[in-house]
């Protein structure tokens, strides 16, 4: 039994490993973009140094403990990817964005990770140590998944979805199953716990995209459809008696009005009555002759 159960833990820690790799590439458009305009256009750094803050302690986490290679394996790549994206964005970003991201580096990389691992190493031994850092790390990693309520909260005022991708709400939401059930059979709830609350948002932000982006289409058809006529007026002048408009030119009329600003006072009827009067003399004219 004990052995079906490390194979089971082996098995999700390798699936968790693969969807976790591709949530670390995520933000690769990102950084295209960057580079292709030679500029950071607005992007913040938080998400970056904090992922590499939050990678390092899981690394710190899983060298106290036995039996969680795949954590580290996972981890160290996200340390890597997360140094490139720093360093990426250091490069490409503005005076000012530059200095908060160094200070931000300082503040947690430098400093938070630096005192976590002095306090743990000095004041606690064994079990006690592993157990404070676990703490640490599963309050990193709820406040992790906590980040992107702001996006939830941007998406239902705006009605928007450009800006919660659908696919790495998917592997974000797989990445937290894989986790929740390597944790639990490893009886290891500071791993099992976040990503619980990981897989509430993530279903939460795949229901919200389903919701808004249907919405978004519903929208779309309803202005490629032509104006109903009954919200337009066509105006007639000098009392003049115009002949009876056949519908494929009341038609063509209500076109034209939906190409002409509100603002602009044509008189889209005699316009039509002039063309048709010009068109009759004309038609005269080659008759007489």
């Amino acid at each position: 039994m004990a052995d079906f159960s490390v194979h089971w833990v082996f098995a999700f820690g390798v699936l968790g490993n693969i969807v976790s790799f591709f949530v670390f590439l995520s933000p690769l458009p990102t950084f295209c973009k960057m580079y292709k305009k030679n500029s950071t256009e607005g992007y913040q750094s938080i998400p970056y140094v904090v992922a590499l803050f939050s990678a390092m302690l899981w690394i710190y986490y899983a060298f106290l403990k036995t039996n969680t290679t795949l954590l580290i394996t996972i981890n160290t790549f996200g340390c890597f990817v997360e140094i490139i994206y720093v360093g990426f964005y250091l490069f490409y970003a503005s005076k000012e964005a530059r200095v908060q991201t160094i200070k931000l580096l300082l503040l947690l990389v430098v400093g938070g990770f630096g005192a976590i691992v002095l306090v743990s190493q000095f004041l606690f031994e064994g079990a006690v140590r592993v157990q404070v850092v676990g703490w640490i790390c599963l309050v990193c990693s709820l406040c992790v998944f906590v980040a992107p309520l702001c996006i939830v909260k941007q998406v239902i005022k705006t009605k928007s979805v450009e800006y919660m991708p659908f696919l790495l709400s998917v592997f974000l939401t797989l990445s937290a199953v894989m986790w929740f059930f390597y944790g639990l059979l490893l009886k290891d709830f500071n791993i099992a716990i976040p990503n619980v609350l990981g897989f509430i948002f993530g279903i939460l932000q795949m229901v919200l995209y389903v919701m808004y982006y249907n919405k978004k289409e519903e929208e779309f058809v309803k202005e490629q459809n032509l104006p109903e006529l009954k919200n337009h007026v066509i105006i007639l002048h000098n009392d003049k008696k115009f002949p009876e408009l056949s519908e494929e030119q009341i038609i063509e009329i209500v076109k034209l009005g939906s190409l002409i600003s509100c603002t602009q006072k044509f008189d889209l009827a005699l316009c039509l009555h002039e063309n048709i009067a010009e068109d009759h003399k004309r038609l005269r004219k080659t008759l007489e002759i």
